[in-house]
């Protein structure tokens, strides 16, 4: 079993690629870019006409999204399976996926602006956890699942869950209103690095309140603004401000700084 981490919301107090190229610089170090592969635009461009060459494209440059979405995010078998591209194409013929498909594309037309935010968000966590090696970040369209995937260095977005707040399926579906407040276009990027630091920083099996509260305070730390607002992420932010010396690597790795 490959190691995955795939994650539907970052509601544990209650509840596309990104590839860092270097950019051409006189400076002694480049700076690091965010690249966001749309892994969601050739998906649906198969799962629209069906078109065979647009299903080899997928599968030849993205070869790992392709088998990450078809077995552990729709689970339909085996990417390898004689049937797979049959199966694949026809469970996106429902009528909700095609209006998702639909939607992502007139949502989503551009995306700088995510970009844009990832790419400042992954350079603070850098500064903060200098020794992690940053993931490629795809986009890709799911069937209202996983909000995010990761595992095998890769972090995938399913955009599907980030339409809006009001959103008429997700009302349909019976999503709550907490849930559908963050199933918005401004929770990408936190959920981003805080499904990422889950990922590096499991939670024990019996601190997982308090590990969440932990991994929301560094994810506020990282967007820059108090995403996050429960009581148990204040009480994290007023212990580091106590303990200035305390690293996040500390705070996120220490099953007892914090009683």
């Amino acid at each position: 079993m490959r190691n995955l981490y795939i994650f539907a919301f970052f509601t544990m107090m209650v509840c596309m690629g990104c590839q860092w190229h270097l950019k051409p610089s006189d400076e002694a170090e480049a700076e690091q870019q965010v690249v966001i592969e749309r892994f969601d635009r050739m998906e649906s461009l198969y799962l629209s006409t069906g078109d065979i060459a647009a299903l080899q494209q997928m599968k030849t440059a993205y070869p790992v999204q392709t088998r990450t979405l078809i077995e552990d995010v729709l689970k339909l078998g085996q990417v390898d399976e004689s049937d797979i591209n049959t199966r694949f194409l026809m469970f996106f013929q429902d009528s909700t996926l095609q209006a998702l498909m639909r939607d992502v594309e007139t949502q989503y037309t551009d995306i700088d602006d995510v970009n844009n935010d990832l790419n400042r968000a992954f350079k603070r966590l850098a500064n903060m956890l200098p020794t992690v090696s940053l993931p490629t970040v795809y986009t890709q369209i799911g069937s209202l699942d996983q909000s995010i995937v990761v595992g095998n260095g890769q972090l995938g977005i399913s955009l599907d869950k980030y339409l809006g707040d009001d959103y008429p399926f997700y009302i349909r579906y019976g999503y709550t209103d907490e849930q559908r407040s963050m199933m918005t276009r401004q929770f990408i990027v936190p959920d981003c690095i805080g499904f990422f630091l889950l990922s590096l920083y499991p939670a024990p099996e019996d601190r997982v309140i308090d590990h969440s509260a932990k991994i929301q305070y560094v994810v506020n730390k990282v967007i820059g603004r108090k995403v996050f607002k429960k009581p148990q992420v204040k009480a994290v932010e007023s212990f580091m401000l106590h303990h200035p010396n305390t690293s996040v690597d500390a705070l996120l790795t220490s099953t007892d700084l914090i009683q």
